[in-house]
């Protein structure tokens, strides 16, 4: 690390969204480029640098900035260059050089303390001089904060964020109860909170400590899938968490309940703690379930029974069909009822019962809205029906301005609600508590609310099993479809899928069309005939691109994980060549022709769509987890890189924003919800029990439209197939949707 000290002479490039900037800096009489994120830093400013030196390939010898900090001019020639550099509204060069020609070396000290004397300086009036007092000082309270804040480890990115949240109430804040960044700054952690607390010398057992690690432990666990966590469960985590005896950590549990920032149940002799706003959004999913679910009355129920009789009966025989009867009750259900459930594995006939349903409403004159959580499950659900399907989040309008960190806003809610008679959500079991809560705040009471998923898939990335906890609940209309169609069944798929899911082995003989099993154990050969796969034999069989067959594994790291295969498949699928370009982001490195998966819902962010002329057609906002693009472009000098995503939006990130991306040659088989590929190659060999299980293994099979191949071990396979255990989640929406019907029965 080198450390220089000068004054910036020019700003090349800034990026204002994320700081990153190039800057003409000199030092010692030496003009020298830097790079790095500057937040507020103008030209004139003196400032002290600590970085790398570095020899970008296309523009040279620079300095690569790690830290920097800002000083105070200190002779007559620095705070001339300084106000005359525009860092101070009102003050050129001419001004700039009459003001530091009255009062020299002391005309900081002069600003500072004797604002009123400014106005001895032609051209400044009183007012003027105020002014340039009041900017002076601002600067020099960011300044000085900026230093307090850089003693205890913090980076200048984090000090503005904590410098705009406080102001100069920063001082005791840090000093008093750091915890609160945690729970006021977005991109501040419990682990980075209590680095700093650390460094100011508070205490291991402080009950700010306590209380924010409590907090922090309910956060993780929403990130691994649950909506509570029983106490005993809460406090065994978080004294693992704190190195904290569990005795110190009940009375805190009690006060932060006391203080409305956590909520307790008992659901027998179990405590359970909630999160606020979890508990809240499975109570208010609980109570805008029961107001959706209106029952036909008593006088039209043979009437509506009778037509849609007929209307299956007219169907079956003009589309040469035969519904069973399970199908048929599900027709029934949806006229019947506000509210239905349908579920079902592959190949049982979902799809057709869907488009039945979409075509009794259609005659009855009803507005039909469908939906899917994902984009491209949206776009399964428009080819198999004929009718435009969006995303969620697209179906509610997504509102782009949404803030960092928070849960995304939409345009539909219960003030300007969707404007339709019947909306079918498919692929429910990926509908995490927060988008349920929002998709039913935009329904009112009337519309018809058909959800459609496979309960037996992996449940939602997001914290909650909605689907699960609605057919547990017993409180509405279900019907699961279990027949598997003659068409279906000459699928081997669709077959080993339903075998896997009941727990029965399968044949690995390879004497099917469509289901193949490779007994491979050198990680090496499972390589080279991943590569030979994708490349050369696959395509052409199910008549596809390399780009659209997909890798899908049970875990991230490990040598059959997503990051070592994406590094291996990168570098032979898509290897390094004259005419790409490439962008190492950390210790990832990106290549233009990549294919890569967005992996965090971005609302902000925007796409459009070009024509062939380069001219823009359509532009919106909003990319989501798990849409895949191509890498179209790498822009070092903007610091950009595109990415085309399906349907070709095209969408620009900052080099500073590609935490957003990872490479998707190879995905984890929880990422690949919702999607269906022409093709999925599966490498097993061994891994934990927990998560080599039948659940995972079911959800990458159905992943699956022509074909998957299975690289690794019959052992581990057929283990993964016995396997019924599986990653326990603590949630209550079932438990609420009781409480509110018990309720509501009892006002009747």
């Amino acid at each position: 690390m080198e450390t220089v000290r000068g004054y910036v002479d020019h700003i090349i490039y800034q990026n204002r969204e994320n700081g990153y900037t190039v800057l003409s800096f000199v030092t010692e009489g030496d003009e020298l480029v830097c790079v790095g994120n500057f937040q507020s830093v103008e030209a004139g400013e003196t400032l002290e640098l600590t970085g790398n030196y570095v020899e970008h390939p296309v523009y040279g010898h620079q300095l690569k900035v790690e830290k920097y900090c800002i000083s105070i001019p200190d002779d007559a020639v620095s705070m001339e260059r300084y106000l005359g550099s525009g860092a101070i509204k009102g003050i050129g060069e001419t001004l700039a050089s009459r003001i530091v020609k009255k009062f020299g070396n002391e005309t900081f000290r002069i600003i500072e303390e004797e604002p009123e004397r400014l106005a001895e300086v032609k051209g400044i009036s009183e007012r003027k001089a105020q002014e340039i007092a009041e900017q002076i000082i601002d600067k020099k309270d960011m300044r000085e904060a900026f230093l307090f804040l850089q003693k205890y480890g913090i980076s200048n990115t984090l000090a503005i964020k904590i410098y705009n949240r406080y102001g100069m109430n920063l001082y005791s804040v840090m000093q008093e109860n750091p915890y609160r960044l945690a729970e006021d700054i977005d991109g501040v952690g419990f682990r980075i909170a209590d680095e700093i607390a650390t460094r100011i010398g508070i205490h291991t057992d402080s009950d700010y400590r306590i209380r924010s690690g409590i907090l922090y432990t309910l956060l993780q666990a929403t990130a691994e899938g649950h909506t509570y966590l029983p106490a005993d469960v809460l406090k065994e985590h978080t004294s693992l968490l704190l190195g904290v005896a569990k005795e110190a950590i009940e009375p805190q549990i009690s006060n932060l309940a006391v203080e409305k920032k956590l909520v307790i149940k008992l659901k027998g002799e179990e405590k359970r703690v909630y999160s606020l706003p979890y508990y809240y959004a499975e109570l208010s999913c609980a109570r805008m379930l029961h107001d959706l679910n209106v029952k036909a009355t008593e006088d039209l129920l043979p009437i509506q029974e009778e037509k849609v009789r007929t209307l299956l009966r007219s169907l079956e025989e003009e589309q040469d069909i035969e519904l069973d009867e399970l199908q048929k009750q599900a027709v029934l259900e949806s006229v019947k009822s506000g509210l239905m459930i349908l579920s079902g594995g592959p190949g049982t006939g979902k799809t057709t019962t869907i488009n039945t349903i979409i075509r009794y409403f259609e005659m009855e004159g009803m507005d039909i809205l469908l939906a899917a959580p994902t984009g491209r499950a949206a776009k399964r659900m428009t080819e198999a029906t004929g009718y435009e399907a969006r995303t969620i989040h697209r179906l509610l309008e997504i509102n782009g301005a949404v803030e960092e960190g928070r849960n995304a806003q939409f345009e539909r809610n219960e003030e300007n609600p969707l404007e339709a008679d019947v909306i079918i959500i498919d692929e429910m079991s990926m509908v995490d508590i927060h988008l349920f809560r929002a998709l039913l705040s935009a329904i009112s009471v009337g519309t018809r609310l058909i959800m459609v998923g496979d309960v037996d898939q992996l449940p939602s990335v997001g914290p909650g099993q909605v689907l699960q906890d609605l057919i547990d609940s017993q409180a509405f209309p279900v019907v699961i479809l279990k027949k598997i169609f003659r068409q279906a069944g000459e699928s081997d798929i669709v077959v080993n899928a339903h075998k896997i899911n009941r727990g029965e082995q399968i044949e690995l003989n390879n004497k099917s069309r469509d289901f193949f099993f490779l007994e491979r154990s050198d990680v090496n050969v499972i390589y080279k005939h991943m590569i030979q796969l994708i490349r050369e034999k696959m395509p052409p069989y199910v008549e596809a691109k390399p780009y659209d067959i997909q890798v899908l594994t049970p875990m991230r790291k490990g040598n059959l994980g997503a990051i070592v295969l994406n590094e291996i498949l990168q570098k032979y699928l898509n290897p390094p060549s004259p005419d790409k370009k490439e962008y190492f982001a950390g210790e990832r490195l990106f290549r233009e022709g990549d294919k890569v998966m967005q992996i965090k819902n971005n609302y902000q962010i925007t796409w459009e769509i070009l024509s062939k002329y380069r001219i823009p057609i359509d532009k919106g906002t909003g990319i989501f987890n798990g849409d895949m693009g191509i890498v179209a472009d790498i822009n070092e000098t903007a610091q950009l890189l595109t990415v085309e995503f399906d349907e070709h939006r095209r969408v620009e990130y900052p080099f500073s924003q590609l935490d957003e991306l990872e490479l998707a040659y190879a995905i984890t088989i929880h990422k690949s919800q919702g999607s269906e590929y022409p093709a999925v190659i599966l490498p097993l060999l061994a891994g934990p029990q927990m998560l080599f299980n039948r659940n995972l293994l079911y959800t990458a099979v159905t992943r699956a439209r022509k074909c998957v191949t299975i690289l690794g071990s019959s052992k581990t396979l057929q283990e993964m197939i016995k396997n019924e255990r599986h990653h326990r989640r603590y949630t209550s929406l079932n438990d609420r949707i009781r409480e509110v019907g018990e309720t509501e029965a009892g006002w009747q």
